[in-house]
């Protein structure tokens, strides 16, 4: 309910925040780069850049869109890299150069690609060559008129670098044949920049600092417009939530989800830019035991993940025995933390993993549990941060009591300004200044909400709801389990039966055995009816799994049965 949560807030956390402590993102890069100088910002493949050459070359960038292609505040840049070090160069001097970032997932298909570029309105594009293919097939259909071209080992040094591009583009063919009309070379874009005259804008908190584009898990994109406004008020808020479990200039976080995301984008690049942190870029986090390598080079201290992540990792060789001796506490967002996830990371890292909850609308952060917890998982999502008030609303839009469910509201500084050219999807999750979440969620007597499903994703039997997190989270118990996912099958007895797909870690598991453990855990309605073992699930680009692609393809298979 409204409100209930200020009385627990922990010690040492603000209730509020100030929106306005900063003008705009740009003052935030400014300082840290002043605070933190020679300290590494970001390091990738055992290459590193300081906060003072974070500072330089994102100023070469701002200077190139400035002066040699002539864009200003407003103008819409997109970027389609993966964890690189050019990421941060080009994020930052695009907002340097007072420009909106349009993030873009490099594993875009060409009409997901068109889209975004005509919804966006942008001119420019920054892109690694491995998808130059895709940007060929659409480009004459959209207003790109300006393409600078990566290779992924342009920013590692002239030896490494040259090595790493040939074995990705001759070795490793990842390089598809592309043909592009005069595509400037980053280093060329940097090198042009760094003999033109920067020119700091006057940028306000109303510009648009990124149009962050929803997955179109429910239909089209849709660009949520993040002011820089938007996007100070949440880094003030995460900058408050984690000071009493941080030390500023001296963290080394793990970041091996996409920059181009929320999550990482806020909570790993931009935040930790602000505490004078170090990114550990991994930039295929799918190659676990690379990844596992990489975190035996770097002592980290913090790292953010989705679920599979974390239980990727857990369950890849070598990573229970890597030192987590200065780990202080990993953050887990993006779908449901679970209980046996959770647990185990304690075990093995001997840190908590905490759950927080978010939306690209949002920037993301909503709730975080607190980082001075006691690593006991709690299944919650945590406290509202400072400046944010929740609410759970009824289907007649009244809140309901503690305990019951109903729809997450949000209302914030962090709020997004709306959906860009889209005021009537705007005014669909919009009621006032409460942004509807779509998630059903309850909150408990201290405060905590619990997040117990998406509204979409929930399943009926027989009348009674139930929410996939409680099947999976229960299944997931099961030391054979390596992943699960329960979606509503359509039945003409009940109106819906429960159905899990499953990936074994065991290849001993049976459905008996499924169906046996979900009855002693259970209610009889919630049990699966039908169990289907799979060799892997389907997954969004951060690793969260998609139960519409599971329901859609099942509703396929029955429909032509």
């Amino acid at each position: 309910m409204e409100k209930t949560w200020l009385n627990s807030y922990p010690q040492g956390i603000p209730a509020t925040i100030d929106p306005e402590h900063y003008n705009s993102l740009l003052d935030i890069i400014e300082q840290s780069s002043e605070e933190y100088g020679d300290r590494l910002a970001f390091t990738n493949m055992g290459k590193g850049l300081s906060f003072n050459e974070i500072e330089e070359l994102s100023k070469q960038f701002a200077s190139y869109l400035q002066n040699h292609l002539g864009l200003g505040v407003g103008d819409k840049v997109a970027l389609m890299m993966p964890n690189c070090l050019q990421y941060p160069i080009a994020l930052f001097g695009t907002l340097r150069a007072g420009c909106c970032v349009v993030n873009v997932n490099p594993l875009y298909t060409a009409r997901e690609l068109k889209h975004q570029m005509n919804d966006s309105g942008a001119t420019t594009i920054v892109i690694i060559e491995n998808f130059a293919h895709t940007l060929e097939k659409v480009i004459a259909e959209t207003p790109v008129k300006n393409i600078v071209l990566t290779g992924l080992g342009d920013m590692l040094g002239l030896l490494k670098g040259t090595l790493v591009n040939a074995v990705v583009k001759h070795i490793k063919k990842m390089v598809p044949a592309y043909k592009l009309s005069r595509p400037e070379p980053f280093k060329r874009a940097l090198a042009i920049g760094s003999s033109l005259n920067y020119q700091r804008p006057n940028v306000q908190g109303s510009d648009l600092a990124f149009l962050q584009y929803t997955g179109g898990t429910t239909g089209v994109a849709k660009g949520a417009m993040l002011t820089h406004r938007n996007m100070v008020a949440n880094l003030e808020q995460v900058s408050a939530w984690l000071k009493p479990g941080i030390e500023f200039g001296k963290e080394t976080i793990v970041t091996a989800l996409p920059l181009y995301h929320i999550f990482a984008l806020t909570a790993n690049a931009l935040a930790f830019y602000k505490f004078g942190g170090t990114n550990l870029l991994i930039t295929n986090p799918r190659d676990m035991p690379n990844f596992v390598k990489e975190l035996a080079k770097n002592e980290a201290t913090v790292m953010t993940g989705v679920n599979t992540l974390f239980n990727g990792l857990l369950n890849t060789p070598g990573f229970a025995d890597l030192d987590f001796s200065r780990f202080k506490f990993s953050l887990g967002g993006g779908m449901a933390v679970q209980r046996a996830v959770a647990d185990r990371w304690q075990s093995v890292t001997g840190s908590p993993l905490l759950e927080a909850y978010g939306l690209t609308e949002c920037c993301p952060a909503v709730t975080i549990n607190p980082a001075q917890a006691d690593g006991e998982y709690n299944g919650s999502i945590g406290l509202p941060i400072p400046s944010t008030d929740c609410r759970i609303v009824g289907e007649d839009g009244s809140e309901v009591a503690v305990g019951e469910s109903g729809e997450l509201q949000v209302r914030g500084p962090q709020v997004m300004a709306g959906y860009y050219n889209r005021p009537e999807a705007t005014q669909e999750v919009m009621d006032g200044e409460w942004f509807a979440t779509g998630d059903m969620a309850a909150v408990d007597e201290q405060g905590y909400f619990r997040i117990v499903d998406r509204k979409k994703d929930m399943i009926l039997v027989s009348g009674f709801n139930v929410y996939p997190n409680e099947i999976e989270s229960v299944i997931a118990m099961m030391e054979q389990v390596l992943e699960v996912a329960a979606i509503g099958e359509p039945n003409d007895k009940c109106g819906e039966i429960v159905k899990v797909y499953i990936v074994k870690k065991d290849n001993s598991l049976t459905k008996e055995a499924v169906i046996a453990h979900c009855r002693e855990n259970l209610t009889a309605y919630k049990v699966p009816k039908s169990v289907e073992f799979r060799t892997e699930l389907p997954k969004t680009n951060v690793g969260k799994i998609l139960r519409r692609e599971l329901r859609e393809e099942n509703n396929k298979a029955l429909a032509s049965a």
